[in-house]
This record gives structure tokens, C-alpha cells and sequence, in this order.
């Protein structure tokens, strides 16, 4: 994005297909090198965002839901979409972080959902915390930081080799086989026992691995237990414009717990992001302990945490 010419006029309106999809997707790109870790979601969650569901074609309900504002010239600077219910994420140019107010209101108008007892509505907003600026704006606004929080993890890619995997003895390792209808159901099975989930389908890992520009079955990688069964898997998807990987998602089904299984095909990952010359692997994640340990354990020493703001209105 050329900022030589900064206009001081910014037209907000409506998300409109797979066109603007792109314009975000493309302000990801763009501002990855000139924001912080995790101020705008990294491409493989904004592909996840559009792709992965059952029905390839952009769903209007969704479309709906987000708003961009862009220069007088159609650059887009800032765009506001929820993840979930009652909330919202910006997306925003850092030379524009004037307009983040203007953005927060959007969605407490249009994001904002009924409160448990129905008398209220409440907005969450999820903020790293070495974002002071955002939060004194939302503090400002009426928001409080909850408990409820999450973590961002970095590692570089340096020119020392991971450490070799530990293979479990029974298990294999194997890339996914997107093609086939009958594995995209047996994934949908393992990732709703691994996520104590019901809603995951076939469907929705067939349109994502087959649409998202992030997308490599290389890097999709799942250890196959003795039965044939999955019993752990690791997303690897690939930022190729600024060069990084993703781990997205990483888990175990309840069966195979605590066998080494997640560190085995992390580091199987690893060595490949290595070979095609990939800088830096993020992976994000909650509070859980197990979870983070193993991240530190496999080498992710920038840590990142952030927590959900709310307001109720």
C-alpha cells in the first residue's frame, strides 16, 4: 500500500462478495510488516473466515456483518467483522488508527447482541496487551477487561534445524486427502471429538481445502492410529506474500491424549516450513497449560496475550 499520498477524506460502506473479501485480505498483507504481532488477524484465520463452510458461495448474512472504510481513491484502510456472536474485530491500516473510534461505534450498532437477560446488549472486543491506545479508547467508551483471554506465539526460523520427531510407536504420519469425501467426514468426526464440538461436516474442510489461497496438503499433516483412525492432526497453511506459516488447528482426539502425538507432527511441520524457506510460525491459543507447554517446549518464545473488553449498552 502507497501511503506517499495520505488523503484525509475516509468513505465508510457495506462488504459487498468476494471482491472486498480480497481488498481485506489484501490490508492483511499489506500491513503484516508495519503493525505488531496479532493487531490484525493473520491470513489463514481471515481465509477461514470465508472458506470454511460448507457452501462455497459467500453467505449474505455474513456479508452483512462487516464494514469497511476506505480513501477518497478506494484504498481500504479499516474494516470491522465478528468471529462469533456479539463480537468484533478490526482490521486496520496503521497510518489510519485515528478512524478505530468511528469503527467500535459501527459495531456496537451492528454487531451488539442481547444479554442473558435480554435487557441489555454487549459487544466484545478483543485487544493485545500492549495495545494501550486501543484500550484507553475502549475504557473511554464504557468497556471492561474481562479474564476471558488468549495468546499469540512467534517463532523464528533461524538457521538452526528444529529437533528431530519423536515418532509414537503404532502411529504414522501422513498428509490429508482433501479429495476424498469420505476422509473430509472422518476429519469432521475427529475434530468434533478433539473440540468436544457437533457442527463440524465434511463439507467445510472440502470448500477450505480446496479454496483458500493459504491452503498447502503438504503442510496438512495427521497421525493415523493402528485402527486407521485419526488421532491427532496439525493445520500448516502458508502466507506466501510475506513469507510465514501458521499452525491452525493443533489437537489430539480424547483417545490418544498424552502420547506425543501434537509435538510429533509440529515438528514434522516445522522441518517442512524450514525446507521451503518460511521466517517466522505463529500459533495462537488460550489459557489451556498443556497446550502452551508444548508450544514453549517445541521453541515459541515471543508470547503475545490479549484479553476480551465488553460493554454492555
Amino acid at each position: 500500500m502507497n501511503t506517499d499520498h495520505v488523503s484525509n477524506k475516509i468513505i465508510d460502506r457495506p462488504f459487498h462478495g468476494d471482491r472486498d473479501y480480497l481488498r481485506v485480505r489484501r490490508l492483511l498483507i499489506d500491513s503484516y510488516p508495519i503493525t505488531p504481532t496479532g493487531l490484525n488477524w493473520e491470513v489463514r484465520r481471515w481465509d477461514g473466515w470465508r472458506f470454511y463452510d460448507a457452501n462455497p458461495v459467500l453467505d449474505k448474512d455474513k456479508e452483512n456483518k462487516v464494514h469497511l472504510w476506505l480513501t477518497d481513491d478506494e484504498t481500504l484502510v479499516g474494516a470491522v467483522h465478528p468471529e462469533g456472536k456479539g463480537d468484533a474485530f478490526l482490521e486496520i491500516h496503521p497510518d489510519y488508527r485515528h478512524i478505530e473510534e468511528a469503527m467500535v461505534v459501527w459495531a456496537e450498532e451492528n454487531l451488539a447482541r442481547p444479554t442473558a437477560d435480554g435487557k441489555q446488549h454487549e459487544l466484545r472486543i478483543f485487544v493485545y496487551d500492549y495495545d494501550r491506545a486501543r484500550q484507553f479508547m475502549l475504557e473511554r467508551r464504557g468497556y471492561e477487561k474481562t479474564a476471558s483471554g488468549g495468546v499469540i506465539r512467534r517463532m523464528r526460523c533461524g538457521r538452526f534445524p528444529p529437533p528431530q520427531p519423536k515418532p509414537s510407536a503404532g502411529y504414522t504420519i501422513r498428509t490429508t486427502r482433501p479429495d476424498d469425501m469420505d476422509e473430509c467426514q472422518q476429519m469432521a468426526d475427529f475434530l468434533n471429538a478433539a473440540f468436544n464440538r457437533d457442527f463440524h461436516n465434511a463439507g467445510e474442510y472440502h470448500v477450505f481445502t480446496h479454496h483458500a489461497p493459504c491452503f498447502r496438503n503438504d503442510l496438512d499433516l495427521v497421525a493415523v492410529a493402528p485402527d486407521g483412525t485419526f488421532a491427532a492432526y496439525v493445520g500448516g497453511l502458508f502466507c506466501e506474500e510475506n513469507n510465514y506459516g501458521v499452525f491452525e488447528p493443533v489437537c489430539t482426539h480424547p483417545d490418544h491424549l498424552r502420547r506425543g502425538l501434537a509435538s510429533w507432527l509440529m515438528i514434522e511441520a516445522l522441518h517442512l516450513f524450514r525446507k521451503i524457506g518460511v521466517a517466522d510460525v505463529y500459533v495462537g491459543t488460550g489459557d489451556q497449560k498443556a497446550a502452551n507447554a508444548l508450544y514453549d517446549s517445541l521453541g515459541f518464545t515471543e508470547v503475545y496475550k490479549g484479553f476480551e473488553w465488553i460493554r454492555r449498552i
